[in-house]
């Protein structure tokens, strides 16, 4: 974890933990699902109109989704996550190291369906994994589809600037 040094005086120095952005736990839960096999896409667009902050398929086909939060508010605000729950098999919290993690051991946030991961810019580590809820095969079937359709675009925009305006509609 990145880490800021805050002088108090010429003898003494306190350590400080950067504060986390989004874009930090991304990284890292990208980097720790790589070395396990699982490869994600950013703000994946659902059918439902969500956006799925990860969403990544594993080894054996099954479908992840990792919802991010960096500030308590914002946890404790979110009553939409439940519909993510249709679109995967396994279902991730992803936060970062200093965010209180009490909130999700409660019932409203449902600790059987959900597990949780902790990460900053560099790295990530599974809390509690998250319990394998399959999917009917004809709904995986679809969403790895549009998953590997979303990716394939932005792949072709990153290689082909032309291509790139056809992504704006995503």
């Amino acid at each position: 974890m990145v880490e800021t040094r805050l002088a108090l005086d010429d003898s003494h120095a306190v350590v400080a933990p950067e504060p986390a952005d989004s874009a930090s736990v991304v990284r890292g839960i990208m980097r720790l699902f790589a070395r396990n096999d699982i490869w994600c896409l950013a703000e994946m667009p659902l059918r439902s109109g969500r956006r799925a902050d990860l969403m990544g398929v594993d080894a054996k086909g099954r479908i992840v989704i990792v919802e991010i939060k960096v500030a308590r508010g914002d946890l404790l605000g979110d009553g939409k996550w439940p519909d993510y729950l249709d679109f995967c098999d396994r279902f991730f919290w992803g936060l970062p190291p200093h965010l209180d993690r009490a909130p999700l051991e409660s019932v409203d946030f449902r600790p059987d369906c959900c597990g949780i991961i902790v990460a900053d810019g560099y790295d990530a580590e599974i809390l509690r994994p998250a319990p394998l809820h399959p999917l009917n095969a004809g709904r995986r079937k679809t969403e790895i589809e549009r998953l590997a359709r979303a990716a394939l675009r932005r792949h072709t925009g990153l290689l082909d600037p032309a291509c790139a305006e056809m992504l704006r509609g995503e």
